[in-house]
């Protein structure tokens, strides 16, 4: 469980998020570096990103975050002077980059947050001084404009559904917004000493829960509600550390925690055990980003000071599509050989003799013709 199998690093990049492109074509990565975004290829044999770029644009301001649409043909990009969109053109390796301005984010201030919904009709962002935006995508009719939302935002996630927002604040607080009403829904009930820090909705389809990170006196704990009433249901203590940020992967199966001293520790959903732990992967460093390969156990982490990192995960294999494909090929093959073998070999179920037929009658006969034969147990 313990150790890490560290296999790509970027270290002049601190911001990065993964580019999912249909089947057939290696996904990409999207680096933020100050001042210039880099596409790059991202290789699944070796678990490593390339050091050759395929696009390089030039952008104003550092960095903040990404919202990757789900479609992977566009994202969101946040810096320290604004928000633009940034749309993909191409197929395989050949990629190109087109930026266009946002003229809802002009000049609103920093976003903390930016997040696509899971079907990419809605986009949110949470900036610096408490302000939420809802919007519809991708026309960007607005659906709820909130200044006063949080004192500060300090994370965001969309339901699996997309009904729901949740959002937390630099003062601890979390609340839960309704997107199709535009309205706010609830907030998440804390005691004195608790604080809440990251959120993420479960994405499995089968377990419609809220996992947030939560400070309790000296305690870091993972506390889980159910989203149909907005109690807890249950907690647990994972990391047992200061955690800085979370993030779950796209099939619901396992969580990721990151630490303010560059550990990370990875939780499988349903046991909520932790089946991976990587020490010291950020040496030192507050980790602000994980995020889950689309398609394989891998994760990608940045921090300040050490970059971009590439993790392959301590996990089991998942079952690709083609192996399930040869497994129901294989016992369909197996059925066939049998049934082949039973047809030629049996001499009772498809070869009944004729003269066994014949000497079978007069014996039946027999037993129904006898007077003394009891008439309730024939059968």
């Amino acid at each position: 469980m313990d150790g890490s199998d560290s296999l790509s690093r970027s270290s002049q990049a601190t911001r990065a998020s993964w580019i999912r492109r249909s089947e057939g074509q290696p996904h990409l990565v999207v680096l933020g570096r100050p001042g210039r975004l880099e596409i790059v290829p991202f290789d699944a044999k070796s678990a490593s990103l390339s050091s050759s770029p395929l696009v390089e644009h030039e952008i104003d301001g550092v960095p903040i975050g990404f919202a990757v649409h789900p479609s992977g043909d566009s994202f969101v990009c946040s810096t320290t002077n604004g928000c633009k969109l940034f749309e993909l053109y191409g197929r395989e390796l050949d990629v190109k980059l087109s930026e266009k301005p946002i003229a809802s984010l002009e000049n609103v201030g920093r976003q903390e947050c930016l997040a696509f919904s899971t079907d990419g009709s809605r986009f949110a962002t949470g900036a610096k001084d408490g302000h939420l935006r809802i919007f519809e995508w991708p026309s960007l009719r607005i659906l709820l404009d909130e200044p006063t939302a949080h004192k500060s935002f300090r994370d965001m996630d969309f339901s699996l559904d997309s009904e729901f927002l949740a959002s937390t604040s630099t003062d601890g607080s979390a609340r839960i917004w309704k997107t199709n009403d535009a309205v706010p829904l609830t907030t998440l009930t804390r005691n004195s000493d608790e604080t809440f820090e990251c959120c993420r909705f479960s994405k499995d389809g089968t377990k419609p829960f809220l996992f947030c990170t939560t400070k309790k006196g000296g305690k870091m704990l993972v506390t889980v509600w159910d989203i149909s009433t907005w109690k807890k249901i249950g907690y647990k203590s994972l990391l047992r550390k200061s955690i800085s940020v979370l993030s779950i992967s796209l099939d619901g199966k396992y969580l990721a925690l990151g630490s303010h001293d560059g550990d990370i520790c990875v939780v499988e959903v349903k046991k909520m055990e932790i089946s991976h732990w990587s020490k010291k992967l950020h040496l030192g460093a507050s980790i602000s980003s994980i995020e889950f390969c689309p398609t394989e156990r891998v994760i990608l982490s940045t921090s300040t000071q050490h970059g971009v990192l590439v993790t392959k995960l301590s996990v089991p294999a998942d079952w690709k599509e083609w192996q399930i494909y040869l497994l129901l090929l294989g016992l369909f093959l197996a059925s066939a050989i049998i049934f082949y073998v039973f047809f030629n070999n049996s001499e009772y179920f498809w070869n009944f003799p004729v003269a066994r037929e014949h000497s079978l009658t007069p014996e039946i006969k027999g037993v129904l013709s006898d007077p003394h034969f009891d008439e309730q147990n024939v059968w």
